[in-house]
């Protein structure tokens, strides 16, 4: 029997598997493939939601194993089970690395490992959210009343913009966004500018520009400049690299620990390893730039691969991989949403009809279904634009 391992159970490997699991069911060849996922943890972690209360319900359950190393000579992968900490090895036909990313924490900064908080893992949203309840219960100062928010990306903005409503409970909170760079958000084109920064000042966030943190410590931030800010919660999210993972496999990556795949979404070094979703460094179409971290790519790429590894073990011919589409949706807090379109970021819907789009993307778009066969049909790679992908989503929430 032809088995097809998965590492990796975010948005990519989920959809892998299932994509992976229908094209071999409708060629009746189920019993002739077998589709193993390796996760390292018991759930599909909501991760594009890990700015909001209640981080613990972010969660969809699975079974879970961590894997050591990857021999791709040997075509084998060596894992350890969770449950009984036991070492084993698994052969495999085809590879589908979905490992995922994580934060950047840069050790030139002194104290990030120990006094940074992070929201890139349910863990860490979990420490952070009892880190905030608990806020409440201290003396007032401005250490303990003032959040620092490093990164003004769109994981920063989204987390900054939610605070002032999970610090209601503290009366005179103060919010601080730093970046390095002179405009907040300027990683998400000037198109929806104005309508962040007309959301930062009703929300009253005071932003530090062009300021880079040079250490962290148990009562605050102190710039590049000397500048110093009184905070005991500091939260770090600036950038995220691929897993370590992906460098147990040859082959040149990019800037970001990602693996470059061709059309295919496969390792050009390594024929029988495919990368997807954050490990891999894929076009979206022949001419245009590369995907992105987020599920809004990884949920395409995780399709397209598992039919992949699973068509070229059939014999089949192989999908290629485009997604020209581009949607850009970031929440705002209280001040509501902003949707742009393309890699312009033309600005589409904003305000409460934008949170709307918004909060259906988060809460039901994402999620995989509950039901086995209506997974395996939604796995079926398809490609929409970018103006019918919101065209969808308005008449839902309409």
């Amino acid at each position: 029997m032809a088995r097809i391992i998965i590492i990796g159970t975010g948005f990519a490997g989920v959809w892998s598997a299932f994509s992976a699991k229908r094209l071999i069911n409708i060629s009746q060849s189920a019993k002739d493939i077998e589709v193993l996922v390796i996760s390292p943890e018991p759930t599909l972690v909501i991760r594009p939601r890990l700015y909001e209360e209640n981080a613990a319900r972010l969660i969809h359950p699975l079974e879970l194993c961590t894997v050591k190393a990857i021999d791709h000579d040997a075509h084998t992968v060596s894992v350890r089970s969770a449950a009984s900490d036991l070492e084993s090895s698994f052969d495999y036909d085809r590879l589908i690395l979905a490992a995922g990313s994580s934060v950047v924490r840069p050790q030139a900064i002194a104290g990030i490992e120990k006094y940074a908080f992070d929201i890139d893992s349910l863990p860490s949203a979990s420490k952070l959210e009892a880190h905030i309840k608990s806020m409440g219960s201290l003396p007032p100062s401005p250490a303990h009343d003032t959040v620092v928010v490093c990164g003004g990306g769109f994981t920063g903005l989204e987390i900054v913009a939610e605070l002032p409503k999970r610090l209601a409970h503290i009366p005179n909170h103060r919010i601080v966004l730093i970046d390095n760079s002179e405009e907040v958000g300027n990683q998400l084109g000037t198109g929806p500018l104005p309508v962040i920064t007309q959301a930062l000042e009703d929300l009253q966030i005071e932003t530090k520009l062009g300021s880079a943190v040079a250490a962290i410590d148990a009562n605050g931030v102190v710039l590049a400049s000397g500048e110093r800010i009184e905070s005991k919660t500091v939260i770090w999210t600036a950038g995220v690299r691929a897993s370590p993972l992906t460098e147990q496999v040859p082959g040149p990556k990019d800037g970001l620990g990602r693996l470059y795949v061709d059309d295919h979404l496969r390792v050009p070094s390594s024929r029988d390893i495919f990368a997807t979703g954050d490990a891999a460094s894929a076009r979206l179409d022949t001419s245009g730039p590369h995907s992105m971290m987020s599920c809004q790519h990884a949920i395409p790429l995780g399709r397209v691969s598992g039919y992949n590894a699973a068509a070229d073990l059939l014999g089949k011919p192989m999908l290629s991989y485009t997604q020209p589409a581009y949607v850009t949706c970031l929440d705002l807090g209280s001040h509501g949403a902003v949707v742009c379109e393309g890699w312009s970021r033309d600005v589409r819907i904003t305000g409460d009809m934008a949170k709307r789009v918004k909060c259906y993307i988060n809460q039901e778009v994402i999620y995989p279904p509950k039901d086995s066969d209506k997974a395996l049909e939604e796995a079926k790679p398809v490609e929409l634009n970018g103006s019918d992908l919101i065209e969808q989503i308005l008449c839902a929430v309409a």
